[in-house]
């Protein structure tokens, strides 16, 4: 009997210890921005909800738009497979923005009261640990227009 007390207690630890590792984007709020000259993009996903500016000023308001479950389901499963504390570790694949070849881009994710910046890459080209995470949110705007 305590054998199996034992066994039970220990896998119940390891499944509540195994879900305090994975990201839970229910608590937190991804900002992605991409500016150039003539181009600005500022998509900020929370709570299952997605606020998309696109060019800068009064003309262009904010939009909000609801994100469907099976792109939310995307989302998350994106987000958990991102290990947040190498986010600004992560290596830019292409330079273009250096001479207007790209929008400049960047990534931004508040989770429980932390920020996790990105460096900046190229628009179109994110570095490839988020790069699922990137296209997904971008597609969200893309689907609002």
């Amino acid at each position: 009997m305590k054998a199996i007390s034992l066994l039970l207690f220990t896998l119940f630890l390891g499944k509540s210890c195994n879900h305090a590792t994975q990201n839970d984007i229910a608590t937190a709020m991804i900002q992605y921005t991409a500016n150039s000259r003539g181009y600005h993009l500022n998509i900020i996903v929370a709570n299952q909800k997605a606020s998309v500016s696109q060019g800068r000023g009064t003309e262009n308001p904010t939009s909000e738009l609801a994100i469907s479950e099976a792109d939310w389901t995307a989302l998350v499963g994106y987000f958990q497979k991102v290990n947040l504390k190498d986010l600004p570790n992560l290596k830019d694949p292409t330079q273009k923005r250096f001479y207007d070849g790209a929008a400049i881009a960047h990534l931004k994710i508040r989770y429980q009261d932390t920020d996790y910046d990105t460096v900046d890459f190229d628009h179109g080209n994110p570095p490839a640990a988020i790069e699922m995470l990137v296209n997904k949110i971008v597609a969200l705007a893309k689907t609002e227009e």
